[in-house]
């Protein structure tokens, strides 16, 4: 356990500084205990962190002590122990000056340096180029080239740093280098990749006689682009310099330039700005035009008023020859205006729908057609849209003539007036030569002709809302064990990652890979990970994990606690990672004692055999929900963890036979409505509003008095609630008194003043600013019947 100092302690000083104070003479006659054996690797550790000390505080050492002490250091080397090792690296750095014949070590060095122990290599490097001279460096120079292009970035990283070092006094031997130093920029390690640079500009610069101007301009430029992402009013001061370097023959600079000022000018410069670029977008590689487009996005963002000149530059730079990645760019940032400014769309879509008439890539192709399929029926005149449509069908392979025929039925879903076109050309698709187009086109055609929204909804415009992989797994475990009953949909486990509406924040588009398959998303792994234990098997499916793990104590306390909350429908099971910080301790039989405030019932708990120290081990604790009172769902855990302790040696892991029970108290744990609601996202929240219907249609209206702003309620709505904003209703316009929320979600269990469960809830929040708060209006709808 930690020694906690008590008041009087900390007032007289005691313990602040242990080596205080220390005396020359005793520490060098304690350095005389290296020459004993066996070597003791925590007193020759502990002396060593003296002698640093000593000379960190300016006290002189003569030669003659320094080298004594140097000569006895040099036999620690005998010893294997990992701390004292480093601890002889660090003190041969400091005393390579204050000894004589500190070369006496090269060999142990150079020996650690080609050793197979990568902990060794790197701080071996640095510390024999401290005590190498220029007569010594040739005799080491194929050890360094060797290091440099190491594939252990620790390694390659100190050679580097050193090799820059040893420049000062040793630049004709070191400058041979160079092309090590430009093989190890090819590294994945970033810290490798910008140490590699350095040695590159200092052999410029001396071999040029100064420094490079357009180097270090292009520094400048590339180091305030990050800058101007967090901070931009620190680099709105250089706009002036930057605005010179637009016109700069370096195109690269030209670029950085550029979108630094995009991203730190006013509203009144975009237009300016914009002539700038277009004057030399010609010029530059796509990997530059990928960054500006990145930069014009999040303009966008910052100035949604002037999305038509940004969007008209945009449509002019599609229009041109590129890349797949510098496209996909262009088209993304479409979209994403398209998805803010409501009054783009029209536009947005118009041009969207020329790109895919001359579009070379299947991927953007069938993204262009799944938004035309969402947004198109919205417009004011939808039947446009259908020709570019159907002209993908008629001219396009297969993977396009499927997502035109699912845009196509997206519209006669939506449109009664267009729907008997809609169908001609659907069974025009029937006889296509592709199986997929044909089974895409009968399935829609069959649905369509029932003329019925429930199934318009279910099937076409939102579709399924499982897991896909989960299905797969469920689906191949149905034919596995032959059952006469049905398979139920409800088995399988929810999507609970929408890929449509999430957007990956602050990373660049080109930066976003399209995945070879669908992953297990993080609830399908607790699943497995859940059904993998005896105790759990009963339980049926998972109906849902916490988002994210809850701490249960600080980073810096003895013991580290998370916990996740993952409900079944009749039960709720809390996973408890663990993580001991301690190195003298090993913790056994480690359990959660759990004391709800409610009617939940204990069923058992499952401890952690072990915890040794940094190793995370996990324990469980299994609740029954309330069966008397379903609705009484929200519920205080106290929770105190025991476990038996066992002192060990730190250095061994060796643990004593015979250990004492303690405890921990954790902090508590609360159970929420959002726990037990499922997010679901619904693609068109109007086809799954009017699926529901009105007849299961309940009113309440609250008052939030201690919210004042639209955006507050909303946030504090949707994480109550924990259900899926649709429609990206969660982003409120600016200026207004008044919002609409659209919220989706599945309710495993009847939750009091809720919807009793059901498969598919759909709930419209009304709010309205008044003058003590915020006024909210919630229509739920469900398919089941009202709890009251």
């Amino acid at each position: 356990m930690l020694k906690k100092f008590d008041k009087k302690d900390e007032e007289s000083g005691g313990g602040s500084n242990p080596f205080q104070h220390l005396e020359k003479s005793a520490v060098l006659q304690e350095a005389r205990m290296f020459n004993e054996t066996p070597i003791n690797p925590r007193k020759c550790a502990h002396i060593l962190t003296k002698i640093l000390y000593l000379i960190n505080q300016g006290e002189h050492l003569g030669v003659m002590e320094a080298t004594e002490s140097f000569f006895a250091m040099t036999k620690l080397f005998q010893s294997n122990d990992p701390t004292l090792r480093r601890m002889c690296y660090l003190t041969i750095k400091e005393m390579s000056n204050l000894s004589e014949d500190v070369i006496i070590v090269t060999s142990s060095l150079t020996k650690d340096m080609t050793g197979k122990d990568d902990n060794y290599r790197g701080p071996a490097v640095r510390a024999l180029c401290q005590i190498t001279d220029t007569t010594m460096l040739q005799a080491i120079e194929r050890y360094m080239k060797q290091a440099i292009v190491d594939k252990v970035p620790s390694v390659s990283s100190s050679a580097l740093v050193s090799s820059l070092h040893l420049l000062k006094t040793s630049f004709d031997v070191v400058k041979r280098w160079v092309n090590e130093a430009q093989e190890a920029a090819s590294s994945d390690n970033i810290m490798v990749q910008v140490r590699t640079l350095r040695p590159h500009c200092i052999y410029y610069e001396t071999s040029t006689g100064g420094p490079g101007g357009d180097g270090h301009t292009g520094c400048c430029a590339k180091r305030s682009q990050p800058v101007a992402m967090k901070h931009p009013s620190a680099v709105t001061a250089c706009n002036l310099d930057l605005e010179n370097l637009v016109t700069d023959s370096n195109r690269s600079i030209a670029t950085l330039a550029i979108t630094t000022l995009l991203k730190t000018g006013s509203e009144s410069s975009i237009d300016r700005l914009m002539k700038q670029i277009s004057t030399f977008m010609s010029e530059i590689s796509d990997e530059f035009k990928v960054v500006v487009v990145q930069a014009i996005s999040a303009l966008c963002q910052k100035y949604p008023r002037k999305h038509a000149v940004l969007m008209n530059f945009l449509f002019t730079m599609l229009r041109e020859e590129g890349g797949f990645e510098y496209k996909r760019a262009i088209v993304e940032c479409i979209i994403s205006i398209i998805e803010e400014n409501s009054e783009s769309k029209e536009t947005g879509l118009s041009h969207l729908c020329e790109f895919i008439e001359d579009c070379e890539f299947t991927v953007l192709a069938t993204r262009i057609l799944h938004l035309l399929g969402q947004e198109g029926p919205k417009t004011n005149n939808p039947s446009k849209y259908i020709r570019f449509i159907y002209n993908r069908v008629v001219l396009e392979h297969e993977e396009v003539r499927a997502g035109a025929v699912s845009a196509l039925a997206k519209f006669g879903a939506q449109n009664e007036e267009m729907l008997p076109s809609i169908l001609v050309l659907l069974r025009r698709c029937v006889m296509d030569d592709d199986n997929e187009v044909r089974d895409r086109a009968t399935f829609y055609l069959s649905v369509l002709e029932q003329k019925q929204k429930a199934l318009n909804a279910g099937y076409i415009l939102n579709g399924l809302t499982v897991s896909i992989p989960g299905l797969e797994r469920a689906l191949h475990q149905y034919t596995l064990d032959p059952s006469e009953k049905p398979f139920d949909m409800k088995s399988v486990p929810l999507a609970t990652a929408p890929i449509i509406e999430q957007r990956t924040e602050n990373v660049p588009i080109s930066a976003v890979k399209q995945p070879e398959k669908v992953a297990a998303t993080r609830q399908e792994i607790f699943q497995e990970q859940l059904a993998a234990i005896p105790e759990f098997r009963g339980l049926g499916p998972l109906f849902k994990s916490s988002p994210e793990p809850v701490a249960l104590t600080e980073l810096e306390t003895e013991y580290v606690i998370h916990c996740t909350k993952h409900t079944f429908t009749n039960h709720i099971v809390f996973q408890f990672d663990c993580t001991n910080t301690l190195n003298d301790q090993i913790l056994e039989n480690v359990t959660v004692q759990m004391e709800p405030t409610e009617g939940y019932e204990v069923i058992g708990s499952i401890p952690a055999k072990n915890l040794l120290y940094n190793q995370p081990g996990t324990c469980y604790t299994l609740f029954a929900l309330p069966e008397e009172d379903p609705t009484a769902v929200a519920c205080t855990f106290s929770c105190m963890m025991k476990f038996t302790v066992k002192d060990c040696d730190p250095n061994t892991g060796e643990a004593e036979e015979e250990g004492y029970e303690d405890e921990y108290v954790l902090e508590d744990i609360e159970v929420t409505i959002a726990d037990h609601i499922q997010r679901v996202l619904k693609p068109n929240f109007a086809a799954a509003w009017e699926e529901v219907g009105d007849e299961f249609e309940k009113e309440e209206t609250f008052t939030l008095s201690t919210v004042k702003t639209l955006e507050e309620a909303v946030s504090n709505i949707v994480k109550f609630l924990g259900m899926q904003p649709c429609e990206r209703s969660d982003k409120v316009p600016e200026n207004k008194n008044s919002h609409t929320l659209y919220l989706a979600g599945y309710l495993e269990r009847p939750i009091h003043c809720l919807i009793k469960n059901s498969r598919g809830d759909v709930w419209r929040c009304s709010l309205t600013i008044l003058f003590w708060g915020v006024l909210w209006t919630v229509i739920p709808r469900s398919p089941a019947q009202h709890g009251q």
